[in-house]
Formats: structure tokens, C-alpha cells, sequence
């Protein structure tokens, strides 16, 4: 089992696509559409490759979830990848920054950014083959 896609609310679509673009430049849009919920017409699109993707629909309204505070909510997703300065790089290039590094450990790197719409990822680069060590607090 793995996880196939995450439905994202949004407040625009192309803005949320230049952030996960950069992070994703192999993966496109897999389909797009009109769609009504509750009573509410909002165009979405699946973003990805053959095996993942993101959903992004455009009638998000106000703020999302304040990253430093208790709230029940999303508090972030992660993303492996096998060069993490790569990934770093591109988003920089599009203009996100860092928005934390993540805890030190020989094991991985990670970092931090937030997207357009407030929503925190992470990507991790895995600095070993070994699942102990991948999960190590060291």
C-alpha cells in the first residue's frame, strides 16, 4: 500500500503549480476539470506522475491552520528525494525560500517551505540504505 494523492484546497491554482513545479519538474497535469461542491462550482487539477499527485482545488477562502500554533490540522507532508540541493535549488530559482531546516542527523537532511497556500512540506534526503539508521534520532 502507498499513498496514491493528497486533495489540496487552494486559493489559485497556477500559483500553487509554480511552487510544486519547481519541487516536481517530471511530473504535469494529469487532468483538470470543473467540479461543484456543496453548492459551489470550483475547477481542480491532478498534478503528478503515473503513480502520485497532488489535487489542487481553487475555492479555498482565508488562512490555513497557524503552523506554530495547536490546531487540529494538517501539520505537513514529506518527500523523499535523492538530492535535496537539487530540490532546494529549483524552489529558490522560483523564489520560495527555506522556511526551516530540518533536526540535524547523519542519517538524512531535510528542509522546510511552505507553499503558496500555507501548507508546510518537507523534503528529506536519506544519507543511508538501512531503515534503523534512516530512522534514527542520531
Amino acid at each position: 500500500m502507498h499513498l496514491e494523492h493528497l486533495n489540496l484546497v487552494v486559493r489559485d491554482i497556477p500559483e500553487s503549480l509554480a511552487f510544486y513545479k519547481a519541487a516536481f519538474p517530471h511530473w504535469h497535469i494529469r487532468s483538470q476539470g470543473k467540479a461543484e461542491w456543496y453548492g459551489e462550482e470550483r475547477n481542480w487539477v491532478h498534478f503528478g506522475d503515473d503513480y502520485q499527485y497532488l489535487t489542487f482545488n481553487d475555492d479555498g477562502t482565508g488562512d490555513n491552520r497557524d503552523l506554530s500554533g495547536h490546531q487540529t490540522g494538517l501539520a505537513h507532508f514529506a518527500y523523499v528525494t535523492a538530492d535535496l540541493q537539487a530540490v532546494i535549488d529549483r524552489l529558490e530559482a522560483a523564489g520560495f525560500s527555506i522556511a526551516k531546516d530540518g533536526a540535524g542527523n547523519r542519517f538524512r537532511k531535510n528542509v522546510y517551505f511552505i507553499d503558496p497556500n500555507g501548507f508546510e512540506v518537507e523534503f528529506v534526503e536519506y544519507l543511508s540504505d538501512l531503515p534503523a539508521e534512516r530512522n534514527s534520532d542520531e
